[in-house]
């Protein structure tokens, strides 16, 4: 494999380019059941009320599958290298999701989620690690910002997609688009800073060093609960307006893909600006603390839809996706937190723990039900999110401008 210098890629070097449309194939495999969730359910032969139901089975089981592939691949990261990540990962999910087309059952259908997740849980880690080692510290943020914003539209492409082809069908895709994925992944070379600790008698991708250590493992939690608010948003607030929609009072039915489209269409925007912003405010906190200010008024305006319109939806669904785009950012920093050989890991997982946290965040919803209501219960959990990750962000270190050229003993 080639090297590399890290001082001497653009942003638009073949590596963040590779690294972008990696992630586009990722978020469109993730995304997908969110959007085709009620079709494909309903193909089946279930009722609305199982599609619910079911619904949320299966997407806490993909979920749960993020948690595990997070784990392994961040391990394999650093154990073996960040490019044995982007190539085994691809190779698992896009096998995954082809199978995910013949599936006639909930058992297996939930059984596809979940390898498709271990397999979906290694791209963005595996990525962000490789650019934010390969760029400039100065122009590290921008460029991650860029695999983001481009790899985002991959929501994009799976509901135009989803509203073209039988459901079936758009799982045939992912898998094919993953494996054509493969051929690029050829062009891309290891990480210098990576390479220069292969021989070195350090421990790499140790997964329980973040708890051996208290600064470590503080760092560790906080980074994770910074990125809370993204999954709350589209994995409750977004995935299942159609059935907030009908509490509210809302005539037409609203569409959750659109709105999933939509949402991702301005989350793409704002990762590429977020990226920007921190570079000219000199700081990753206080560019978060400006995107969870806009989060947390779009959830508020969310919540007082009573006998909106759908149109309406749509657009705070919008807003809500423009106010989390700061998903490249969150993960840059839980790579820049840690040392090279435990950064990957960290990438990686972390991602992956918040992803695999919305089945918590569905348990609290869930609970509060049967007291509050539908409407009640949604808006407690969201104040219960956006008051730990704003805490959360209050206590990270700033790590805007971090050299990464340190190792984690």
């Amino acid at each position: 494999m080639k090297e590399t210098n890290s001082k001497t890629l653009g942003l638009l070097s073949i590596p963040v380019i590779v690294a972008a449309l990696g992630y586009f194939v990722d978020i469109y495999d993730l995304l997908l059941f969110s959007i085709i969730r009620i079709k494909s359910l309903k193909s089946l032969g279930l009722s609305p009320e199982l599609c619910d139901t079911e619904g949320k089975f299966i997407i806490s089981i993909q979920m749960f599958g993020l948690l595990l592939g997070g784990i392994l691949w961040g391990v394999l990261g650093d154990k073996k290298g960040r490019l044995s990540v982007l190539f085994g990962s691809i190779v698992l999910y896009s096998l995954a999701n082809i199978a995910n087309g013949f599936v006639q059952t909930v058992d297996q259908y939930a059984l596809a989620r979940f390898i498709a997740g271990i397999g979906l849980a290694g791209e963005l880690g595996a990525g962000i690690t490789l650019v934010s080692e390969l760029v400039s510290k100065e122009d590290r943020g921008k460029a991650t910002s860029i695999v983001a914003g481009i790899g985002l539209t991959g929501a994009v492409a799976a509901y135009f997609v989803a509203h073209s082809f039988d459901w079936r069908v758009c799982y045939f895709v992912g898998g094919g688009l993953g494996l054509c994925l493969l051929f690029l992944r050829v062009s891309v070379f290891e990480s210098g800073m990576y390479k220069s600790i292969q021989g070195a008698q350090v421990r790499k991708g140790n997964f329980f060093m973040f708890f051996t250590n208290g600064k470590r493992f503080k760092k560790y939690l906080l980074a994770i609960l910074i990125g809370l608010p993204t999954w709350y948003v589209i994995g409750v607030l977004i995935t299942f307006s159609t059935e907030f929609g009908k509490q509210f009072g809302i005539k037409d039915p609203i569409d959750a893909g659109k709105g999933i489209m939509l949402a991702y269409v301005a989350i793409s925007i704002g990762d590429l600006l977020i990226g920007f912003i921190s570079n000219w405010l000199k700081s990753r906190k206080k560019a978060l603390f400006i995107f969870y200010a806009l989060t947390v008024f779009s959830i508020v305006l969310y919540f007082y839809q009573q006998n909106g319109s759908a149109t309406g939806m749509y657009a705070i669904c919008m807003l809500m996706g423009f106010g989390t785009g700061f998903w490249a950012l969150f993960v840059t920093m839980a790579a820049e937190h840690f040392g090279t050989n435990l950064r990957a890991t960290a990438a990686t997982t972390v991602p992956n723990m918040v992803r695999g946290s919305l089945p918590l965040i569905l348990m609290l919803f869930n609970s509060l039900k049967p007291a509050y209501g539908y409407i009640h219960a949604g808006a407690i959990t969201g104040v219960v999110v956006m008051v730990v990750s704003i805490v959360a962000v209050f206590m990270t270190d700033e790590t805007f401008g971090k050299d990464l050229n340190f190792v984690e003993e």
